[in-house]
């Protein structure tokens, strides 16, 4: 009987150790894969209406996937990342020795790839007399020593566009008295339309006219303004044929960075961003696709502003 007892107590014992491990390993496995789950992702705020988008047309394919956007400001983004409060993060530059030190420290592998090449277009008002410039006028007008006093707009403080100039334009320098933000790309168009004496700097699909199949006109509003480039000594326009081949000067890349170590719903968005109908998206944005072969055919541009 005491044998019979100790029997069905070591059965019942070994039951419930199953179980328990089953449930341990249930919970040690993922909640998403490629193309289901939820996941909160980091995008800088500068892109929303083409990451809107690009996640209308995900969604659409994949109705288990529910893909959470937070837009914001491409340091809060990367703050995130750091944090591990987001997988996917869209921005665009790659990581720094020490962002990706940080990230090591904590045994994190973050993976990275362009996935599209943006302009940033700089925009006056319709009745300026500035319709070409050259970088170091630029310099100039942002730094507040150029001959004609401009009230420079950003879309705001923090963001990839600031970064960007600064980077690019200043070498890391400060920008002057003149600069102010805005409440987004639409208000930079805004303000110079409504002010001869602004100049802003925008994202080239918040100008590009949409109307166009061509994908040669760009909105009525303000003057998109020629931006000579150094080496060739000629002037040329944010459209994709210029940005390509970086003829166009003022061009940077949007990165997706995520730091899945499986097969998650974070890399299923960032796959799809960089495969056929991710890379129509942003092509149809007049972004210019870096993970898919254009081919551009013979069109007439007008390289002289309007």
């Amino acid at each position: 009987m005491k044998k019979g007892f100790l029997y069905i107590i070591l059965c019942a014992t070994l039951l419930v150790t199953a179980a328990s491990c089953g449930n341990d390993n249930a919970a040690d496995k993922p909640k998403d894969n490629l193309v289901s789950g939820t996941i909160d992702i980091s995008v800088d705020e500068t892109y929303k209406p083409i990451i809107e988008q690009q996640k209308h047309v995900f969604d659409s394919s994949y109705p288990d996937a529910h893909v959470n956007i937070h837009y914001k400001s491409e340091t809060e983004c990367i703050k995130d990342f750091l944090n591990g409060n987001a997988r996917l993060i869209l921005v665009t530059r790659e990581l720094s020795k020490e962002e990706k030190a940080v990230l090591e420290s904590k045994k994190v592998v973050a993976t990275s790839l362009a996935v599209a090449k943006d302009a940033m277009a700089v925009v006056v008002n319709k009745t300026s007399s500035d319709t070409v410039l050259s970088r170091s006028q630029l310099q100039g007008i942002i730094t507040g020593t150029y001959n004609k006093k401009y009230t420079v707009v950003f879309d705001n403080q923090g963001s990839s566009t600031v970064r960007y100039v600064t980077d690019s334009l200043l070498a890391g320098g400060k920008l002057g008295n003149n600069v102010f933000a805005a409440k987004g790309n639409d208000s930079v168009i805004q303000y110079v339309a409504n002010n001869p004496n602004a100049i802003g700097f925008v994202g080239v699909s918040y100008i590009s006219d949409y109307n166009d199949p061509e994908g040669l006109a760009f909105i009525k509003d303000v003057r998109v303004v020629a931006i000579v480039n150094d080496s060739t000594k000629k002037e040329f326009q944010p459209y994709q044929a210029y940005i390509a081949p970086n003829w166009y000067p003022l061009t940077r890349k949007l990165y997706y960075i995520h730091r899945e170590t499986y097969p998650g719903l974070g890399t299923g968005f960032a796959k799809f961003l960089s495969e056929e109908r991710g890379q129509l998206v942003f092509k149809q944005a007049r972004l210019f696709p870096l993970r898919s072969n254009i081919i551009f055919r013979e069109a007439g541009v007008d390289n002289k502003p309007q």
